[in-house]
């Protein structure tokens, strides 16, 4: 184990992803499952996201889902990766959150992004559109003026229980969000992996801008994407196939499909514009054997200077995606990692 990964934070955010032949609720249920392993693996946080009518996705009320999985665990930080701002009023925002921060002093991180729906009629039925991504900054800023209690749009109203408590806010950005993330003095959670120049200006351009605020007094950088670890490469890549064809579908035909074997996928019949989709969707992760994986990680780290590593991966195979959650953690040394206090290299990040 080299010295980045051994300092370095690892998280997970899982989506609650479907599979074939299991509902919904299973998912939500293996959500929480899979919290209490990742707190045993001693993993630094568990974040949950949010989707609406993805049939793919049973992740669509994150803080609730947070609420169980704060519930079912007692050491990990709980959060989301994250709230869509732009689909709720910032009062109700830190509303639900000072309850949870309530709830669970000391362990309730607020990951907020600024994506609206997946299709215009979603963002029809939340009452949205593409334009409300515009002023994700504003909305940012009267959400943590009601923690504050210094927020100007309704100067009359008060968010309780939230006013007064500090829940650590993440924005979840590429590009121009991480400028909002800089302007804010936030921390920074960016991806994906696989576009790592793009990523890399931004970020660069992130420490740049920052401004130093109550939050944060200087830049934090969690890198988010997909690790796989395995007993070979070949392994490793077969644990990524059933998302990428998930990814693959949608940009072909509008939806994500629940996560199918792998050796389903690998055998299909794609178009050729699947075909691309597909292939592009399997290139750029960190995948493969843990020297290999260990390498491409201190690779990743050096480059960006990440202060953490949020994992993303998802797969059909549920013992295989175990599997490799575990030899990632023993990589970092997780458990040994937990059992002491940590660090913290930015105070605002738990």
């Amino acid at each position: 184990m080299t010295t980045s990964l051994a300092t370095t934070r690892f998280s997970v955010l899982d989506r609650s992803r479907t599979r074939q032949g299991h509902d919904a609720p299973q998912a939500l249920r293996d959500t929480v499952r899979f919290a209490r392993l990742a707190e045993a693996l001693g993993y630094h946080r568990f974040w949950v996201s949010e989707h609406h009518s993805v049939p793919g996705v049973a992740g669509s009320a994150p803080t609730v889902l947070a609420a169980a999985v704060a519930a079912a665990t007692s050491t990990i930080r709980v959060g989301t990766g994250g709230v869509m701002l732009p689909n709720h009023q910032p009062l109700v925002v830190a509303e639900q959150f000072g309850v949870l921060a309530s709830l669970f002093p000391g362990r309730i991180d607020m990951g907020l992004g600024r994506s609206v729906g997946f299709t215009d009629g979603i963002r029809r039925a939340l009452g949205r559109d593409k334009d409300d991504t515009e002023d994700f900054a504003a909305r940012l800023d009267q959400l943590l003026g009601y923690f504050l209690g210094t927020q100007r749009a309704h100067p009359q109203v008060h968010a309780h229980p939230a006013e007064g408590l500090r829940v650590p806010p993440f924005v979840l950005a590429t590009g121009e969000g991480a400028r909002t993330a800089a302007d804010a003095g936030l921390p920074l959670v960016i991806g994906d992996v696989r576009g790592q120049d793009r990523m890399l200006r931004a970020i660069e351009d992130y420490r740049q801008a920052f401004r130093p605020s109550v939050w944060s007094p200087e830049p934090y950088v969690v890198v988010s994407g997909a690790v796989a670890v395995a007993d070979t490469p070949e392994a490793a890549r077969r644990l990524l196939v059933p998302e990428a064809w998930s990814l693959a579908y949608s940009r072909t035909h509008g939806a994500f499909p629940p996560l199918a074997p792998a050796a389903e996928t690998e055998a299909r019949t794609m178009t050729a514009r699947e075909r691309e989709f597909y292939e592009a969707a399997l290139r750029g992760h960190v995948h493969g054997t843990e020297e290999q994986v260990a390498a491409g990680l201190e690779e990743l780290i050096r480059r960006s200077g990440a202060d953490e590593v949020l994992v993303t991966t998802s797969t059909y195979d549920r013992e295989g995606l175990t599997d490799s959650y575990r030899r990632l953690a023993a990589l970092f040394g997780g458990a040994a990692r937990s059992s002491r206090p940590a660090a913290c290299p930015a105070q605002q990040a738990g």
